[in-house]
């Protein structure tokens, strides 16, 4: 005979207390006091009881998992959505976004459905199940300043944190970096080492840490006498950050310092460097951005602007749990503050 699944009967019993007092702390009522919450988590682990998932969201409200978009703009073709995907699932990026987010949602066993939104039927497909109530918010990563989905969202009121300062306002919260000043570290090291004939990789214009990041490296240089910085977009691809940095060989072979918009395209440019023979950092001194894998994994290892990727992201997550509770209604904003990290390459 198999043995019966322990109920909230048993949890009581083990730990002394009422039936209800163990249904408000398994269903995370917040008046019931710590010390007596910490008695029924114990009881809990002792008998092994799991909570019946549907039966608490019928009581809660809740479905205990929220949406994590990757979202973009246009109409993509179904062929152009599936390169997206695995476009996302090849960057470093969004693998730190997966961890901050499950860091901060795992010990709340609240779970994260993947979706992405990259056409307007998959658009109305993540508005429709929010509206359903099948995930309590949407955490969204945008790869496109004019990506409708953030005011889609704001629209139908429904919980929602953003990954990055949309291009556009709209009343949602989100975190961001302060990416302009990321441009600035790069800039003033690659100054203080000396470089003076300076060049930059930057991302697609498209997007707005693009144009932060690469506005905040002109102005440095700018304050430093240097009104021209040639500059090369790439896409935060590897095979992106080679194509640049050949561009910028070709007609700027002279150069001596570069700094690339994110890590993938500053290992990229290194690539590029070797194969024409320049020593990194004796002839062209590389600076990336993020600090990533890639940044200790690149050889000579990645002197890059630091991005707190994991740290955001769990702040993300923290901002939708208060928004879906209710404990914060008015949108806010959180903005990190870059840091160099020194290796080898410049």
């Amino acid at each position: 005979m198999s043995r019966q699944a322990p109920t909230l009967e048993d949890v009581a019993r083990e730990a002394g207390v009422s039936r209800a007092t163990v249904s408000r702390v398994v269903n995370g009522v917040r008046n019931v006091d710590p010390a007596i919450q910490e008695v029924v988590r114990r009881a809990i682990e002792r008998t092994g009881y799991a909570p019946n998932r549907a039966a608490r969201s019928l009581v809660t409200r809740r479905a205990e998992t929220v949406a994590l978009v990757v979202s973009g703009v246009g109409d993509a073709p179904e062929e152009a959505q599936a390169a997206f995907a695995a476009r996302v699932f090849a960057d470093p990026f969004f693998g730190r976004v997966v961890a901050g987010i499950v860091g901060h949602l795992r010990p709340r066993s609240v779970h994260p459905v993947l979706m992405f939104a990259e056409s307007a039927e998959s658009r109305q497909e993540v508005l429709t199940y929010l509206r359903q109530g099948r995930a309590d918010g949407a955490l969204v990563v945008s790869s496109h300043a004019d990506d409708p989905l953030p005011a889609l969202l704001a629209e139908a009121r429904l919980p929602a944190v953003l990954f990055a300062r949309p291009s556009r306002p709209v009343p949602l919260s989100y975190v961001d970096l302060a990416h302009r000043d990321g441009g600035r570290l790069a800039a003033e090291h690659l100054l203080a080492r000396g470089c003076r004939r300076l060049a930059t990789v930057s991302g697609p214009l498209a997007v707005a840490a693009s144009q932060e990041r690469l506005a905040g490296f002109r102005d440095t240089l700018a304050r430093h006498g240097q009104p021209y910085v040639p500059v090369a977009e790439g896409g935060f691809t590897l095979d992106s950050g080679m194509a640049a940095m050949a561009d910028l060989l070709a007609q700027h072979p002279d150069l001596d310092g570069v700094f690339a918009a994110n890590d993938l395209m500053a290992q990229g440019a290194c690539q590029v460097l070797r194969e024409h023979g320049r020593r990194v950092p004796e002839d062209v001194a590389v600076v990336g951005f993020d600090d990533s894998t890639v940044a200790v994994t690149c050889r000579p290892r990645l002197t890059t602007v630091r991005q707190p990727v994991e740290e955001m992201a769990a702040d993300m997550a923290r901002l939708l749990d208060e928004h879906i509770h209710g404990t914060r209604t008015a949108p806010t904003s959180v903005v990190f503050d870059p840091e160099l990290v020194v290796r080898d390459s410049a």
